[in-house]
């Protein structure tokens, strides 16, 4: 007979692997770190979901922007694009929706699409899920460090931690998810 003792981390209880006769999660430090290529093909996954945000965007937002200042369009190609302020608010708001999109997969359950087919989570250093503010800090922080020749992603080669440079900045980590026997 064995007591099932309430979890301190009650979000996370759902990804904690648990032993065989006490029921408690393993802790976090237990789990492995996510290495580059994962990490990458996870990238590369979401990729395609970002792409269909892409172009959701453009209809929702572009199209009816194009039709208000330009009307319809012609088939002489006469269309010499939006003024640079408005091409701004666009790129802002673009941004701001990808963005959204990981702090929302973040928050609800640590993983986005394609850290799901990987096996990832995002957690931070106590185990918990991260806090908006991370969330949000490492969705801007991210695309940088992919910009910046993928320097903050070869980070994750160096031990003794592996984690990116933006995992360093806001405080978490990308975990491999273990494997639930069925």
């Amino acid at each position: 007979m064995y007591i099932n003792l309430p979890l301190k981390i009650t979000r996370f209880s759902t990804f904690a692997n648990m032993t065989n006769s006490t029921d408690l999660p393993i802790s976090c430090n237990e789990f492995t770190s996510a290495g580059l290529f994962r990490r990458m093909a996870a990238l590369v996954y979401d990729l395609f979901l970002l792409a269909a945000i892409v172009m959701a965007y453009a209809l929702v937002v572009i199209t009816p922007l194009r039709m208000a200042f330009y009307g319809m369009p012609q088939e002489n190609g006469d269309w010499l694009g939006f003024p640079i302020w408005l091409q701004i608010v666009i790129m802002f708001g673009l941004s701001f929706v990808l963005i959204s999109y990981y702090w929302l997969c973040w928050r609800k359950q640590g993983q986005s699409m394609g850290m799901k087919a990987w096996r990832l989570k995002l957690i931070q250093n106590s185990g918990e899920l991260a806090t908006n503010q991370q969330c949000w800090l490492r969705a801007a922080l991210a695309p940088l460090s992919l910009a910046l020749f993928g320097i903050g992603y070869l980070w994750c080669l160096l031990p003794p931690n592996k984690e990116c440079i933006h995992d360093r900045i806001t405080g978490t980590k990308v975990v491999v998810v273990p494997k639930i026997a069925s």
